[in-house]
């Protein structure tokens, strides 16, 4: 019996990264940076539901917020390697692309996917990210700064 669980916290980042990438981005990214290897389906991609919990405030009592559509597969590389994907829509061939990335992590090619698909997909959700956060810094109202009518 294992004590400890193996940390896979590595894995989870660039599972997250690979699932909310934009559409054909993941794909276009493996394609450039190497030739597709040959893999056999575990679970083919299928397209399914899951309820997605939210919590009041952040921190709060959670509750249902609503389903969401997801495409997940499973695949196991020639050379053994299991991969595994979820993204977020009706994407087969994303969800294909994002479980060759995750079983490719796991081999000798981690590093080159890293630099060229990983790096990549991190530097675009920061910029997103970055994007969404001034939009919302611009309409900020710091209402000890107004001035009262009153004198």
């Amino acid at each position: 019996m294992q004590d400890q669980a193996p940390d896979n916290t590595p894995r989870q980042a660039w599972m997250g990264l690979l699932a909310r990438a934009a559409e054909g981005r993941v794909s276009a990214l493996l394609d450039a940076a190497l030739p597709r290897p040959s893999f056999d389906w575990l679970r083919p991609p299928e397209t399914g539901s899951v309820m997605v919990r939210g919590r009041a405030g952040g921190t709060g009592a959670p509750f249902n917020l609503g389903e969401m559509t997801v495409t997940r597969c499973a695949l196991r590389l020639a050379c053994g390697t299991v991969g595994h994907a979820y993204v977020q829509g009706r994407r087969k061939s994303d969800a294909e692309a994002a479980a060759l990335v995750d079983a490719l992590m796991q081999t000798g090619a981690a590093t080159r996917l890293r630099s060229e698909v990983l790096d990549v997909l991190r530097s675009e959700a920061q910029a997103r990210r970055a994007t969404r956060a001034d939009k919302a810094a611009a309409t900020k109202v710091d209402f000890f700064t107004m001035v009262r009518g009153e004198d």
